[in-house]
């Protein structure tokens, strides 16, 4: 479970990173898409894999939809934001692991077992209060499509992301480059369109920004991906184990680091999450 931590470990500091971007005023925008030139640049020196290899239609498929999808669904979290408020947001993104857990069950024939389901079910009761706390949104308006756009996008990524650790007629660094370029390609394309047809300015200063999102980035999935392949007939325990990791380092670095307050109910999702990947490490 190394790889899940280091996973982890690279998805908060991303979050982090962001985190302090948005309080300088920064682009997320043209942080996203610096962020995927970095992690196309560093696969490539490290793994140096070939670009538009020749596969299958079907993989081709999985490549092109995940390089769609990963700078689209953050668009989609920026709306949920703006519309619902970050709380609504958190529990859309979170609750996604209910159709990656799905999608291990029904697509990929994992074995359901009582252990597993008791721990889905705790799993969600973590969620809920982990993330208990006031919207500090006064957006009367509430724009529910892009949550569910959300809670669809991430769960999505999630099992493409699992059936590309399947793939064994290519090293999934190549078709991670491929998926990278897809991105940045998409990514770029949105900066444009702010640049030309919203006035919006590039900021050069953003490139270091994106440099060390795509450093992180790169390692969040890098690690993810490792994480499933070597846990291939449980993928559940990867998505639990990473989502509830994420919201518990989330919580104590939102606290300890931007010094935000944590409730009661908090502190029961923390204990319920630990709880909840405990239980599911069992039913392995």
């Amino acid at each position: 479970m190394l790889y899940v931590v280091l996973s982890i470990l690279c998805s908060v500091c991303v979050g982090v990173v962001l985190k302090y971007a948005k309080q300088n005023n920064k682009s997320i925008a043209q942080i996203i898409a610096t962020n995927y030139v970095a992690a196309f640049f560093l696969n490539q020196i490290i793994f140096s894999p070939t670009l538009f290899p020749k596969i299958e239609t079907n993989i081709w498929a999985i490549v092109l939809i995940l390089g769609l999808l990963l700078p689209i669904v953050f668009i989609f979290q920026a709306k949920a934001i703006a519309y619902s408020g970050i709380v609504k947001t958190d529990i859309a993104q979170r609750l996604s692991l209910l159709l990656s857990l799905f999608g291990a069950f029904f697509f990929f024939h994992e074995t359901i077992t009582f252990l597993k389901v008791l721990g889905l079910f705790i799993a969600l009761l973590a969620v809920i209060f982990t993330l208990n706390k006031q919207s500090k949104s006064t957006d009367k308006e509430i724009k529910t499509p892009y949550l569910l756009l959300v809670l669809l996008g991430f769960g999505i990524i999630d099992l493409l992301f699992k059936k590309t650790a399947t793939i064994t007629t290519l090293p999934f660094t190549t078709l991670l480059q491929n998926i990278f370029f897809i991105a940045l390609l998409v990514a770029w394309c949105i900066v444009i369109y702010s640049i030309r047809k919203k006035q919006e300015k590039f900021n050069y200063t953003t490139i270091l920004w994106g440099l060390s999102v795509g450093i992180l980035n790169f390692g969040n999935i890098y690690f993810y991906i490792k994480a499933h392949q070597a846990v291939v007939n449980n993928p559940s325990i990867i998505f639990i184990s990473m989502n509830m990791g994420v919201i518990i380092l989330g919580t104590l670095v939102g606290k300890y680091l931007f010094k935000e307050k944590l409730s009661q109910y908090n502190y029961i999702g923390i204990v319920l999450a630990l709880f909840a990947i405990y239980i599911l490490f069992l039913s392995k």
